[in-house]
């Protein structure tokens, strides 16, 4: 049984599979998207969230962490003083996943995952107003 056994195998060993996740958060970062198939996009997003959220506290443990992973110093540089300003106000949902089809050759579901772009990232949420918001709302366009 596979109780508490998380993640996928994607048909490689453990250090084929690390190998092939430190390249991806190295490209992704590098050129800021990336085209790979679906369940192999879907592992790589929580790993590159955790470096850009690394990003966010930018202490010296925090960058020795990230160059430790990825191949590139020059990405991980490019991480911690260009990525993350974009990023600051913004808790989470760093990147997307955008689905492109099916391979020609074998088939398989292929996706995109891209950083969100700055512009996208500064806008306000589309939250829920509080109920006194509503109100007060509602108010002030009664009394024009």
């Amino acid at each position: 049984m596979r109780h508490q056994k998380t993640g996928r195998k994607l048909g490689r060993n453990s250090s084929h599979r690390k190998a092939m996740y430190r390249n991806m958060v190295t490209s992704l970062f590098k050129y800021g998207q990336l085209e790979t198939t679906d369940a192999k996009a879907k592992e790589l997003k929580p790993i590159a969230e955790k470096f850009i959220t690394l990003a966010k506290k930018g202490d010296l443990h925090s960058r020795r962490l990230a160059l430790s992973y990825m191949n590139e110093k020059t990405v991980a540089h490019k991480l911690f003083d260009d990525i993350k300003n974009g990023y600051l106000n913004r808790q989470g949902g760093y990147l997307r996943i955008l689905k492109n089809g099916f391979r020609r050759g074998d088939g398989a579901a292929v996706s995109i995952v891209q950083l969100l772009p700055v512009e996208a990232v500064t806008k306000k949420s589309g939250k829920k107003k509080k109920a006194a918001d509503i109100k007060s709302d509602v108010e002030s366009n009664t009394a024009e």
